[in-house]
């Protein structure tokens, strides 16, 4: 259909584009400018799990199994919501302890042991190589595909020289090692390949949804159309579960999927080593599994409507995504498909390969090297180099091996059957990891005899199988079991035949596997660097800030040599960097010491560890100190030491924060009592220069009236001013007495049902005539209401006068006074259109004493208790008074319950 040269044409026109995307982003972070640093990318990152396996697969298992292909997407969407508390902590302890794999996560877990970072490593190779394997199928069958081919048998039989697949993948190869091998640092994240990934996961996401709505409403009329036709060939019985057997397959393959998201090493890599912030976790709990969704949406109508359109043969059911286009002659849909599924392999190759290269160099090439003392001797200023290039060469040999895996044994079996074989391999290192990171008494020999059984059976009862297949190992074994014994056939072992075989081994790997740890470990003893490791790894959230103080160390290392330890690897300049913000860290000085601090000892090791992985940096930091054994008990009693200096630290802090709230608390009530002082002082200021003005009147007139010869009309009028001055004091004299009263709570109201209508007006009615003096417009408007309502009516109306005197005194042209009845209150408010009153001052306008500031250029007016007794008074009603500033007036408005069970005085 398509000739080799435009296909191949396309296919290294994505490549570039995925070069320009890795280049441009690597050059923009090198500026300062980091894309990936957005939870989305990292969510989108996390969809390397959907792989070939995914967008071919799921398809092929769908046509075969119905239903049950959900389980792959299942586990990892309830597993989700889990990582908070999974996740994170597997995150912290990697981001503290520098991990770079998640062999190292193992291995520095159990006492930073070579041994079991070595078999960790070599279950993964072994494991994930029929994996990469299948990826390398999905593109060699698609390309045939879209060549006009049909059944891909014939693919494994081609020479390697006439094999695109071969061609690609040693560009692929070269892709990893240029944005995956660039920085010595194993941990450093790698900014080209994230944003790559990224990019496939949206690509292979959009062609899968385009193939699928062609596929349902362009092909067919619809899902309903598709489900009725598949009914109608008889494949309705892949439209549901059907009995117990399959309830354990959901049960076993949801178990397996949670697991492989988790600790495959690509889900390993995006997941955990190039995460930048434990809070993108958040978003990637429910975007990713919304991705999971959409990818899925359509696998049913494309597997049931190829089994529909397809004549048996035609096509491998893998293939139905790529096939319909094809055959209904879309060329640019099937270049667009074909380009999604090219996507979603290189994705998984890529990210893969770089986690198990690192595997590689830091937990067998390194470990093996350095154990030669002449060869660390010799070399120990190229060590960096061997590294790197060890890196390298691992992942050319990867993909080789996952490309002669494909030729010889995987291009006979389905892209889905392989890649659970794979999944099913990671899934030993579930008990290890679990239960290191939440069980103190996961041991060592427990992890490694586990892993080494569970992988023994995995071995057996998985790949021995498609050996037997591929006629590598004789087929006796099958029907006869191993030594002749029919309990040990690989698909049925002591008889078990209720799981299908990816179940069944799972299963029983799993089982002995999780037994011998948990029985191992609690009958084994923990070294002492084992159980320092336990500890910190359990209770990491307690030890993530002072873990160089926490990790135990004993014995004499010499700062010259550990600084010349860590030039070797990352060069004289990050070094001084490394030790200078240990100095800024720590708070420790290294100027004029011979001995390293044990802290520096640990740091050294855990800068280390980012490069060469924990067990190496353990032995390249051996070969140059001299660590003394430490007793079980010294652990334990330094680990205590440590909590309760963190503990005393915290309390400490906890202290210094309650002392700085009650000196806060103390220096607000110090202001607030100076305050009071000083209105206190102002207050009796103004009363005494209140009395003093009417005694003074009072006395000069009343000298005056001695005079025998005075007029009768002037003493009339004289006498009259003694009376209003007499009477302008006793006004003055009652304040003081009520605002005592009522301070004290001996004030008592006369209650009675009062018609607040005509209270209102009676108050108007006694201000009129001070309006007209001052030259005011008075404007009031009562909203037609008639309320009866209990209350003291001299009070209230003592507090109405009030508000309207006080308008009065700071209105410039008019003065307005409102009142309504709402469901549950009598509302009263008073507007003026004076300058208001600053904002500072409206939290202190009701207090005794207080009077606004500037009202005049001479002394206040008033005594400033008018505010503080109206305030009482209304409190007293049970209702509310407030002041506020609307359009450009000011308001005070207070509120009376409508119903209300007022006592007589409230003490």
């Amino acid at each position: 259909m398509f000739s080799n040269a435009l296909i191949i044409s396309f296919t290294f026109g994505y490549l570039a584009l995925l070069f320009a995307i890795a280049w441009f982003s690597e050059r923009s972070a090198n500026k300062g400018r980091t894309l990936s640093n957005h939870p989305a990318i990292y969510a989108l990152t996390l969809a390397v799990y959907c792989t070939a396996w995914t967008y071919y697969g799921s398809v092929g298992r769908a046509a075969t199994n119905g239903l049950e292909f959900l389980t792959i997407y299942i586990g990892p969407s309830l597993v989700a919501p889990l990582w908070w508390i999974v996740m994170r902590k597997i995150i912290r302890i990697s981001k503290v302890q520098r991990i770079s794999s998640i062999a190292d996560f193992i291995s520095s877990r159990y006492g930073k042991n070579v041994a079991l970072g070595g078999v960790v490593t070599m279950v993964c190779l072994l494991g994930i190589l029929p994996y990469t394997s299948i990826q390398i199928k999905g593109i060699a069958s698609s390309f045939q595909i879209l060549q006009g081919g049909g059944v891909t048998e014939a693919l494994a039989n081609l020479p390697f020289y006439q094999d695109t697949a071969f061609y690609l993948a040693l560009v692929l190869a070269l892709f990893t090692v240029l944005f995956g091998t660039r920085d010595i640092e194993a941990t450093a994240q790698h900014e080209g390949m994230v944003m790559a990934v990224a990019f496939e996961s949206i690509f292979k996401l959009i062609a899968f949804l385009i193939v699928g709505v062609f596929v349902s409403y362009f092909v067919f009329d619809g899902f309903t159309d598709i489900f009725d036709k598949a009914a109608a060939q008889g494949l309705d019985h892949l439209f549901v579960m059907q009995g117990e057997s399959s309830n354990s397959e959901w049960f076993w393959m949801s178990v397996l999927s949670m697991m492989a998201i988790l600790f495959l090493p690509r889900q390993f890599q995006m997941g955990v080593i190039e995460n930048k912030d434990e809070k993108h976790l958040d978003t990637a709990m429910w975007l990713f599994p919304l991705y999971l969704l959409l990818i899925n949406v359509f696998v049913l109508p494309i597997a049931f409507g190829g089994l529909v359109h397809f004549p048996a043969g035609t096509y491998e059911a893998d293939t139905f995504v790529l096939a319909f286009p094809i055959a209904f002659d879309q060329q640019w849909l099937a270049i667009l498909v074909y380009l999604g599924g090219f996507s979603a392999a290189t994705g998984m190759i890529i990210v893969s390969t770089i986690a198990l290269s690192t595997m590689v160099s830091n937990n067998l090439v390194m470990p093996l090297l350095l154990i030669n003392e002449h060869f660390q001797k010799k070399y120990q200023h190229k060590l960096s180099q061997i590294l790197i290039w060890s890196r390298r060469f691992a992942i050319f040999m990867i993909i080789f091996a996952a490309y002669l895996y494909y030729k010889q044994i995987a291009g006979q079996f389905s892209l889905v059957s392989i890649g659970l074989i794979s999944f099913v391999a990671i899934a030993q290192f579930t008990p290890a990891i679990i239960g290191g990171i939440f069980w103190k008494k996961g041991a060592r020999l427990g992890a490694l005899v586990g892993i080494l059984a569970g992988f023994i059976i995995w071995f057996y009862t998985l790949v021995v199988p498609t050996m037997i297949s591929a006629d590598y190992l004789p087929g006796t074994l099958m029907t006869e079991g191993l030594f002749g014994l029919s309990y040990l056939k690989p698909q049925s072992l002591f008889g078990f035949t209720e799981l299908s075989y990816i179940s069944h081994g799972l299963f029983y790997s799993l089982t002995l596997n999780t037994m011998l740890y948990v029985l191992i470990s609690v009958f084994s003893k923990q070294t002492s660097k084992e159980h320092n490791q336990a500890v910190i790894f359990v209770d990491i959230f307690r030890y993530s800030t002072s873990l160089d103080a926490s990790v135990i160390w004993k014995g004499q290392a010499y700062l010259p040599d550990l600084k010349t330890l860590l030039v070797n690897f990352i060069g004289p300049v990050k070094t001084d960097e490394a030790l200078q913000d240990f100095i800024q860290n720590s708070g420790k000085r290294l100027n004029d010491k011979i001995y390293a601090d044990p802290e520096l000892v640990n740091y050294s090791e855990r800068l280390l560890s980012g490069i060469i992985g924990s067990a190496s940096a353990r032995i390249m930091v051996a070969s140059v100190v001299k660590e003394e054994e430490i007793s079980m008990e010294e652990v334990l009693g330094i680990l205590k030491e440590t909590q309760e200096l963190k503990t005393l630290n915290q309390q400490l802090k906890s202290n210094s924060l309650e002392l700085k709230k009650a000196s806060e608390k103390l220096r607000t009530l110090n202001e607030s009592l100076q305050l009071n002082d000083m209105l206190k002082d102002e207050f009796i200021s103004t009363v005494t220069h209140e009395m003093r003005t009417p005694i003074t009147s009072i006395r000069a007139f009343s000298e005056i009236l001695q005079d025998q010869n005075l007029p009768e009309e002037d003493r009339a009028r004289f006498l009259e001013i003694i009376i209003g001055e007499t009477k302008r004091m006793s006004r003055l004299i009652d304040q003081v007495l009520d605002l005592e009263r009522f301070d004290s709570g001996r004030q008592e109201l006369n209650l009675e049902n009062t018609d607040s209508r005509k209270l209102i007006l009676e108050a108007i009615d006694s201000m009129k005539h001070i309006f007209q003096e001052k030259k005011l417009r008075f404007e009031y408007s009562l909203m037609d209401f008639d309320a009866m309502v209990s209350m003291d009516r001299d009070r209230i109306k003592q507090v109405i006068l009030n508000l309207l005197s006080n308008a009065s005194k700071f209105a410039k042209t008019a003065v307005v006074l409102k009142a309504e009845v709402n469901e549950k209150d009598l509302l009263i408010s008073v507007w003026d259109d004076g300058k208001g009153i600053p904002e500072d001052e409206v939290p202190y306008i009701f207090d005794k004493f207080f009077q606004a500031r500037n009202q005049t250029s001479k002394k206040p007016l008033g005594s400033g208790l008018g505010l503080a007794i109206s305030k009482k008074i209304v409190e007293y009603h049970h209702g509310k008074i407030e002041v506020s500033r609307v359009s450009n007036k000011t308001r005070f408005e207070f509120s009376l319950p409508l119903t209300q069970n007022i006592t007589k005085s409230i003490n």
